[in-house]
């Protein structure tokens, strides 16, 4: 968990709380099953991570936030809202350098949105770049990190 700051500024309490429930939600979001008390306690921890970075953070922040919100939606069943944020961080990511692993995170998510959209074309071709941007990824931690989130997005039919 992050220190609290040590100041009064609201942006160093908007980024302690940023971090706080960000981490919390991706915690949440990572668990194979969780109780309908966690799955609403995921989603308020992923739109709180969002509300404060919009007040503190980066374009990237704010573009990080948005995939959790996507990813969060995603499992929620919340197709079309996933599906939209999905599509915005996609397209921010594919514009600007970005590691490896978050390359692979984008689209193993953006995957998972439209599955939960229905959309099982969109489903399918973006399940297998993610594949191919997860067998690009060159640390083995961060791969295995991707893997998990990517082993609770369902297969497209073939």
């Amino acid at each position: 968990m992050p220190m609290p700051p040590e100041t009064t500024e609201p942006q160093a309490w908007n980024r302690h709380f940023a971090m706080q429930a960000n981490n919390r939600a991706w915690e949440l979001a990572s668990q194979p099953t969780r109780t309908e008390a966690e799955s609403r306690e995921m989603l308020d921890a992923a739109h709180a991570s969002a509300h404060h970075w919009s007040a503190c953070g980066t374009e990237l922040n704010r573009m990080r936030a948005d995939y959790l919100l996507a990813e969060v939606h995603a499992l929620l069943g919340l197709g079309a809202s996933a599906m939209t944020r999905a599509v915005e961080t996609l397209s921010y990511f594919e514009r600007v350098e970005t590691p490896d692993w978050e390359r692979a995170y984008v689209r193993v998510i953006h995957a998972h949105a439209a599955a939960a959209a229905g959309d099982a074309r969109t489903h399918a071709e973006s399940y297998a770049l993610a594949e191919t941007a997860i067998r690009a990824i060159a640390d083995p931690e961060d791969r295995r990190i991707v893997e998990q989130t990517f082993a609770q997005v369902p297969r497209p039919a073939r």
